[in-house]
C-alpha cells in the first residue's frame, strides 16, 4: 500500500467542475472511506470532491441512479477525470522511460510505453493498490461483479491520477505513477513487441488463422469517437476500447496476450 505523502500544493489554475456521488449512508462512513482511498493514493485532498467524482462509477453518478435517469450522459461519474488522467498518466509514463532508457529512440520506447498504459496493466495496478474495495458503484452493478472488471478499474486507476494532478499538481500525479508502476517499470527488460505484432507471431506459430479485428461497437461524436474491437483466436476474445481504431486493435491484442499467456 501506498505511504501518505506530505500535503502538495493544489495546481493554481487548472478547475475542473465536479459533482459530488451520491453522500454515503453516514458522514463517519464517507469520511474513512475517503481517509483510506487518500491512503491508497499516498496523498491528502484539498479538494475532496475530486477525490469523490475518480472513485464514483457512472452506475452511482447522482444524475443516472442505477446508471439511467436525467442529465447529462455520465454526468457526476469518473469519466471527465479518466479523461484528464489518461493524459496525464501517458506524460508520465514517457517522461519516465525517457530518463530510464537513455539511449534508446522512439521506435523502442513506444512499444514500452503502450504496455505500461494498456488496460491490463492498468486493471492489475488498480488490484494490486486495493482501488475496488473504495470504489463507488451502484449495488446491482456491484453484484454482477462491475468492480472486478478491467475497463472499469483502467479507467478508476486513469480517473485518480486525473484527481491526484487537479489537487496537487504534476508532483503529486508523478509520486503516484513512480510508486504504483515500479514493478511493471523495471519488469520491462528488452523492449516489448508491439502487441498486434506479438499476437500475429503467436497465431502463425501455432498454426491458428491470423487475427481478425472487429469493431464492436462505435460510440461518441464524429470529434471524439469510442472504438470497442473485439479479435479472437483459438477460442480466446481479446476487448480493446480507445479513441481510434488503431489504438483499440491494440488493446484488443494485448488483452488477448494475456489471456492467452
Amino acid at each position: 500500500m501506498a505511504v501518505r505523502n506530505s500535503l502538495e500544493p493544489p495546481v493554481q489554475g487548472n478547475h475542473l467542475t465536479v459533482s459530488a456521488p451520491a453522500p454515503a449512508p453516514t458522514a463517519l462512513g464517507r469520511a474513512a472511506e475517503e481517509a483510506a482511498a487518500e491512503a491508497l493514493l499516498g496523498h491528502r485532498f484539498t479538494r475532496i470532491e475530486l477525490l469523490r467524482e475518480a472513485l464514483t462509477h457512472r452506475s452511482a453518478a447522482p444524475a443516472h441512479p442505477g446508471g439511467r435517469g436525467a442529465g447529462a450522459k455520465g454526468a457526476g461519474s469518473n469519466e471527465r477525470l479518466e479523461f484528464v488522467g489518461d493524459r496525464v498518466l501517458g506524460l508520465m509514463i514517457a517522461e519516465w522511460l525517457a530518463e530510464r532508457y537513455a539511449r534508446e529512440q522512439e521506435g523502442q520506447l513506444g512499444p514500452r510505453l503502450a504496455v505500461l498504459v494498456s488496460q491490463p496493466v492498468l486493471a492489475d495496478i488498480a488490484e494490486q493498490i486495493g482501488l475496488p474495495a473504495v470504489l463507488a458503484v451502484a449495488e446491482g452493478e456491484s453484484k454482477a461483479g462491475v468492480r472486478r472488471r478491467a475497463t472499469v478499474l483502467a479507467d478508476a486507476v486513469e480517473a485518480a491520477i486525473g484527481a491526484l494532478y487537479m489537487d496537487g499538481g504534476i508532483e503529486a500525479a508523478r509520486g503516484f505513477v513512480r510508486r504504483a508502476w515500479g514493478a511493471a517499470m523495471t519488469g520491462q527488460a528488452a523492449p516489448p513487441k508491439d502487441a498486434k505484432t506479438a499476437l500475429q507471431e503467436w497465431a502463425q506459430g501455432r498454426g491458428h488463422p491470423l487475427p481478425d479485428y472487429l469493431v464492436a461497437s462505435r460510440e461518441g461524436p464524429p470529434h471524439a469517437p469510442v472504438f470497442v474491437i473485439s479479435v479472437t483466436i483459438a477460442g480466446r476474445t481479446g476487448t480493446g476500447t480507445a479513441g481510434t481504431k488503431r489504438a483499440a486493435e491494440t488493446e484488443a491484442a494485448t488483452d488477448l496476450l494475456a489471456r492467452l499467456k
